[in-house]
């Protein structure tokens, strides 16, 4: 990638609450169709840091943009320009995998002709000709999110967050997924996605690795074993821990 915008840039960004800084300080950049893991243990200051960057919690301190909007002053623009998907699994399991569709469609303001059209490319992606009329709560969780993933991007935005979407996925399953990732980034849609499995990090562009609140490291799988004398992203991370 040479010449690349930034898409998401943070400096200094930090959100306290009370006498606890959840998130400390934080500086990184993201370009524009990179796949960026943002890693760290259960606890680590993850999902705090993406929902500041979101416009879902506002910052304490510090600055960041994402698709070039200021996350104070512009969270509207933001949330019309990115895709996300919650750690907690977010479509109505009520709703059938084309309601589901087309409700979201319709909150993202596509219209009528684009819902039908994207419902039929969504469905027909992932291979959900003979269920599309079930309840998506029917569905295994590896199905439910692909179609998480895909819905978060029905309105082709230029970023999508994903807050550990493989967590209680079989490993086969995860790499189903990553592989809509990928397809996702060669679109030139930017992926951001927050995971506490190590070995994911080896699918990503560059990471950022959290440790209490705190970015420890930061660039791509290659830089950091090299950095840290490791062999894995495994032995990365416990040496960050450990210092």
């Amino acid at each position: 990638m040479s010449q690349i915008q930034n898409v998401i840039e943070a400096q200094a960004l930090t959100k306290i609450f009370g006498d606890f800084k959840a998130v400390n300080a934080i500086s990184f950049d993201v370009k524009a169709g990179e796949i960026f893991g943002f890693l760290g243990a259960n606890g680590a200051g993850k999902t705090t840091a993406i929902k500041m960057l979101i416009g879902l919690s506002r910052p304490s301190e510090g600055e960041a943009t994402v698709a070039g909007y200021d996350v104070y002053q512009q969270t509207e623009q933001i949330k019309e320009n990115i895709g996300y998907m919650s750690q907690k699994f977010s479509l109505y399991e009520d709703l059938t995998v084309r309601e589901n569709i087309n409700f979201y469609g319709g909150i993202y303001g596509l219209s009528r002709r684009q819902i039908r059209q994207k419902t039929s490319e969504i469905i027909e992606q992932l291979g959900l000709e003979n269920h599309a009329r079930k309840l998506v709560g029917s569905l295994p969780l590896g199905w439910k999110q692909r179609l998480a993933f895909a819905v978060a991007g029905v309105h082709d935005p230029k970023i999508i967050f994903l807050d550990e979407p493989t967590g209680g996925v079989d490993p086969a399953t995860r790499r189903q997924f990553w592989e809509m990732l990928y397809a996702a980034a060669d679109r030139g849609v930017t992926i951001f996605v927050t995971t506490h499995y190590m070995d994911e990090a080896e699918y990503c562009d560059r990471i950022s690795i959290m440790v209490a609140g705190r970015i420890d490291a930061l660039g791509s799988p290659r830089e950091l074993k090299q950095q840290f004398s490791a062999n894995t992203m495994d032995e990365v991370f416990l040496k960050l821990v450990r210092d």
